[in-house]
């Protein structure tokens, strides 16, 4: 097995359950969803939906709205978890943020009620440097800053931009964290158009990824925060490595043959230096589509080996979009430490390697994909800390 993987030895998380990495343990272990009904999400806006909001909170000092109090929270809580757990910052410290969609609260503030019209301070809050820049002034790190974005994909592609960064010696240690607060009526309503968000149906009844009747997913919201470091003495797990590819193919859809996603998958493997029949869970994208449920069921059959089971935790975290793949490797990890996947509970008949509600991990390597829509292929492999 490759020696160049890191360890994940802090974590954060602000998501529809509410604010802390406790919460949101406490609430996919319970194997109840996180959303709520909220009103004028509808079809076309009119009506009240099932989404998985991040609800209010955080501090005023690290900014105007939700989107950077809850970036700012989920990486504090990371960093200071990383350091309860004996991580000590090297002197170069990067900070990876992935995001497609930022502050999209303020932003329709200053179109549609401000006409544009906003104090300097406030524009500047509408950067995506700004919360970057507040939380490197905050604990004095000089490392690089950037975001990555690769739609539902982001958060892997920012662990995979974290690997090449230790491996290239660029830097000592990496924050990462991933945000999406863009769960907004109109950007709801889109996704319903698109035909793939459900909206009004029970979340954990309509999205059932691998199990027959899924209609699709729950839209959600996060903030993810993860510390990074080969020098962590009791990291939560190990990134070994992974891969990402492109279909090429279409700006929704999947490409039929498969050949790109498959080849991503084989790709992460040898990446990471383990082997398929190595994996024992592929944690995977899992949005209760029929599409990603069809590409994600071949690469299990002719990837990974048959004892391989899957998972996804979309029906109990929604779909957080560019946090989708953070909150889900950050369940992951917390599964590793605490000796439970929490799988939701299937309710259908579905695919004989599907977990069926929480189940005690028996250790073994993990797989995390993600297929980001337009044609991003992604895989992460992770393993216990040991």
């Amino acid at each position: 097995m490759d020696d160049s993987g890191f360890g994940m030895c802090g974590i954060g998380a602000v998501t529809g359950y509410g604010w802390g990495r406790e919460v949101l343990w406490n609430g996919v272990t319970a194997g109840g969803h996180a959303a709520r009904r909220v009103d004028g999400h509808g079809p076309e806006g009119d009506r009240a939906a099932w989404v998985a909001t991040v609800p209010d909170g955080g501090h005023e000092q690290d900014g105007p709205s939700r989107f950077a109090r809850s970036m700012r929270a989920a990486a504090r809580e990371a960093i200071t978890d990383a350091g309860h757990r004996g991580w000590q910052p090297g002197r170069r410290v990067g900070l990876l943020h992935a995001v497609v969609l930022g502050e999209v609260d303020l932003w329709r503030d200053f179109y549609m009620t401000r006409d544009g019209h906003v104090p300097v301070r406030d524009y500047l809050s509408l950067m995506p440097s700004t919360p970057m820049s507040t939380l490197m002034r905050e604990f004095g790190f000089h490392g690089p800053a950037m975001n990555v974005s690769a739609m539902c994909a982001s958060g892997n592609a920012g662990l995979l931009t974290a690997k090449a960064w230790l491996d290239g010696g660029i830097v000592d240690d990496v924050v990462f964290v991933a945000t999406d607060l863009s769960a907004t009526p109109e950007n709801v309503l889109h996704f319903s158009r698109l035909g793939v968000t459900v909206t009004d149906t029970d979340p954990l009844d309509a999205c059932r990824p691998f199990q027959q009747g899924s209609s699709g997913f729950t839209m959600g919201e996060a903030a993810v925060g993860a510390v990074l470091s080969r020098r962590s003495p009791n990291p939560y797990a190990r990134v070994l490595g992974g891969a990402m590819s492109h279909d090429a193919h279409h700006v929704t859809s999947i490409d039929p043959d498969l050949t790109e996603v498959i080849g991503c998958f084989r790709e992460a493997l040898d990446n990471a230096g383990v082997r398929g029949e190595d994996v024992r869970y592929l944690n995977a994208h899992g949005p209760g589509t029929a599409q990603c449920d069809r590409a994600e069921s071949t690469v299990a059959d002719q990837v990974l080996s048959r004892h391989t089971e899957l998972y996804s935790v979309k029906p109990l975290v929604g779909h957080c979009q560019g946090a989708a793949s953070a909150v889900e490797i950050a369940v992951a990890a917390l599964g590793y430490d605490r000796g439970v996947i929490p799988a939701p509970p299937a309710v259908a008949p579905g695919n004989p390697r599907l977990l069926d509600g929480p189940t005690s991990v028996t250790g073994g390597i993990t797989v995390k994909s993600a297929l980001g829509m337009g044609g991003h292929n992604s895989a992460v492999v992770l393993s216990p800390p040991e």
